[in-house]
């Protein structure tokens, strides 16, 4: 089995720059900044929007689905989805065209830092079920994050194999699935 672990380094080649990169927006994403900014962070909120809405998803999004590669992701850009997948989305949404109006009372759309995230739960227990014959792909996930943490934590503690994924994940994703798809004898 494979699991794909991605984060923001997975959509950079599709123009969405990661919050690393967007430091004043990773500090608008708490519920605390919400409640006490909404117009400021419906502004926000609606820039993200902006930037994702036209995005389309590359060659390691087409990849993870042609090899139907289970998905956990802390991406809110939907470029899993349009690439065909359905991942298992840690962070939520975005709100749709309709709702940003309205963003900085919605719940998991997306979810915030100060909220609780309903699906850390499900992704524990994906990798929590992986053995030492699995392979967990993180692509494009930095080290900052408690999850990319735990989750790598859980992954070496069953014997998992971890490929990191950091650099090119565009042309490394396709790759290493050619790769670890590759009979042994080969």
């Amino acid at each position: 089995m494979i699991i794909a672990f991605t984060g923001a380094g997975i959509s950079k080649a599709s123009g969405i720059a990661t919050f690393m990169e967007q430091p004043d927006v990773r500090d608008r994403l708490y519920r605390s900044y919400a409640q006490k900014n909404p117009k400021s962070y419906r502004y926000t909120i609606k820039k993200l929007y902006n930037t994702v809405i036209d995005a389309e998803p590359n060659d390691a999004h087409y990849a993870l689905n042609e090899y139907d590669v289970s998905i956990i992701t802390m991406n809110i850009d939907g470029l899993h989805e349009k690439a065909g997948s359905f991942p298992l989305t840690l962070h939520g949404t975005l709100p749709s065209f309709e709702e940003l109006k309205i963003a900085d009372t919605l719940y998991n759309k997306p979810v915030l830092y100060g909220d609780q995230a309903p699906n850390y739960q499900k992704a524990y227990q994906m990798v929590s079920e992986m053995s030492e014959e699995d392979t967990l792909l993180v692509i494009g996930a930095s080290h900052h994050t408690a999850i990319a943490q735990e989750l790598r934590n859980i992954a070496l503690y069953n014997g998992v194999r971890i490929i990191e994924i950091q650099e090119d994940a565009v042309r490394e994703t396709r790759e290493v699935l050619e790769r670890l798809q590759q009979p042994a004898n080969e």
